[in-house]
């Protein structure tokens, strides 16, 4: 009798991930998914460990991280609803699908082709709606124009709240996704009735898609309401509220029975000075600052600035300059014309306003930023290392009245006065700041001094919002092959930085249309 032949055993999931590990990685940025529909298991094993000998990053599992997506024999509308059919799996429009031609092409060559037409699988959009504005099916928030004032915020409110959530979850992914989802809402031109308005959208995924259901047809989501009223999502929303005071310390102190910053005071918990200056102050701090406030800082900051290095120019950032009425703080940026002078700044400022009384409490830290080690070397981050002072402001309330200064650089958009308050068709409305008893009031101010040569990089960087600047390094590391952060732009082909001195010449660098701060807002 002639013996069964032994039937040929494929590596198992943990071997093949130690393999991964065990390679050198060359495309950092690049992170694939072989899908194993009629490719089969044996053959994607071997196309696995050939890519990772080569240097790729093969995933074996679906996830966030996925920036390609390869099949063979299959059309893209297979792959798109194979993917969607699988637990955890994202929306195929944040990935490249790909014919198992640009695979072998990049084996071949030993690096990442150019992904051609021919390379592309074809998904089909029958179900698109045809009155859809272009922009609004662009995948990344730095490709939309996204307006401060919108018609969603009965959609976007429940999904950022969502988003917080998952933060002080430490579930990144989850919270990305859930900002993406809300980002793409603020562009439409009109409020959603309805699911079918949805479609063709990009960054909708199952979970933000299963909330706007609910809320389209009951008036709102159980599980948002939920969250809102628990007494975890309460209490770290307060304790992180103090200045000083992130989700791990919060989260620690939540589950040693503290609720709010009275129970902090309290407690015998060790603070240190940021924390201490942010507890005794909280009251104020916690209070939204008016954009009449901001401009009466800037004005002192100016004087500062300019009898200590006179020709300096300082520029109103972040919410304020996207044209916000309120914020929770105020950002400057501080640079001059002739590289290196502003050097050694920050402390010479730091100690005339102390002089004055104007400081309850400051914090500098000086800049260690060296382009030749930091820029290729490392990959793009929202953290800069700009010399910057993260301080309290002791504002008098005579100052309030002073008259708007203007930024001598930059484009600030103005506040949208002229608008009504927004209700669910109209945008956010935002809370109005109170006025102290005391006579003055603490607020929030930073302080960031930046090299003439950076300074295009550090306004785009800090004038915001949090995820456009997310989506923009995205961008440049996965559409452009480059590098972006608030120092320089670096391409990853050409190996050489990208020089730019305004914000309209890092867009054209990255191929992307200039979008004004005020546009910013997703």
């Amino acid at each position: 009798m002639v013996p069964l032949k032994r039937r040929k055993v494929v590596p198992t999931h943990s071997t093949t991930e130690n393999d991964n590990n065990n390679q050198p990685t060359k495309f950092p940025g690049i992170v694939i998914f072989l899908v194993e529909r009629k490719m089969g298991a044996s053959r994607r094993a071997f196309l696995s460990r050939l890519g990772r000998n080569k240097g790729f990053q093969i995933a074996e599992k679906y996830s966030e991280a996925i920036t390609h997506v390869v099949a063979e024999n299959n059309s893209g509308d297979e792959v798109k609803a194979w993917l969607g059919s699988q637990a955890g799996c994202s929306s195929a429009e944040e990935v490249y699908l790909l014919d198992i031609s640009w695979y072998t092409e990049s084996m071949a060559a030993g690096t990442p082709v150019d992904i051609l037409d021919r390379h592309k699988l074809e998904v089909s959009h029958a179900h698109q709606s045809p009155t859809l504005p272009a922009a609004a099916t662009k995948r990344y928030a730095c490709q939309r124009r996204t307006p401060l004032k919108h018609h969603n915020i009965f959609l976007t409110e429940p999904l950022d709240l969502l988003a917080a959530s998952a933060d002080f979850a430490e579930h990144e992914g989850r919270s990305v996704a859930f900002l993406r989802a809300a980002a793409i809402l603020k562009t439409l031109p009109k409020a959603v009735r309805r699911m079918e308005d949805l479609q063709g959208l990009p960054c909708l995924g199952e979970h933000s898609l299963r909330v706007i259901k609910e809320i389209l047809e009951y008036g709102s989501s159980q599980e948002v309401e939920a969250t809102r009223h628990s007494e975890q999502f309460q209490a770290m929303q307060a304790l992180t509220g103090i200045f000083g005071v992130g989700v791990r310390t919060a989260d620690r102190w939540f589950r040693e029975g503290l609720r709010s910053p009275s129970d902090v005071a309290k407690s015998e918990q060790r603070l240190n000075d940021t924390q201490q200056a942010g507890l005794m102050h909280h009251e104020d701090l916690s209070q939204r600052v008016s954009r009449v406030e901001a401009d009466a800082i800037g004005q002192i900051v100016e004087r500062a600035v300019q009898e200590i290095l006179p020709g300096a120019q300082i520029t109103l950032t972040g919410g304020f300059r996207r044209g916000k009425e309120t914020g929770h703080d105020v950002d400057f940026l501080i640079t001059h014309p002739e590289e290196g002078k502003e050097e050694g700044l920050m402390p010479k400022v730091v100690q005339w306003l102390e002089a004055q009384g104007l400081l309850l409490f400051q914090k500098i830290t000086m800049n260690s930023y060296l382009e030749c080690k930091d820029g290729p070397a490392r990959p793009s981050s929202s953290m800069d290392r700009f010399e910057r002072c993260f301080s309290i402001f002791k504002l008098h309330n005579k100052t309030h009245s002073q008259s708007p200064s203007q930024a001598p650089r930059g484009t600030v958009c103005p506040p949208p006065h002229a608008q009504a308050p927004c209700d669910a068709t109209g945008g956010e409305k935002e809370p109005q700041p109170q006025c102290s008893s005391s006579g003055w009031k603490a607020v929030r101010v930073d302080l960031v001094v930046s090299p003439y040569s950076q300074f295009g990089f550090a306004l785009l960087g800090w004038t915001g919002s949090k995820l456009f600047e997310r989506e923009l390094r995205r961008w440049a590391g996965r559409e452009k092959k480059m590098s972006l952060s608030s120092h320089a732009l670096y391409d990853l082909n050409q190996r050489c930085y990208l020089r730019a001195t305004t914000e309209e010449e890092i867009f054209s660098h990255l191929g992307l249309e200039y979008i004004p701060p005020c546009e910013r807002n997703a």
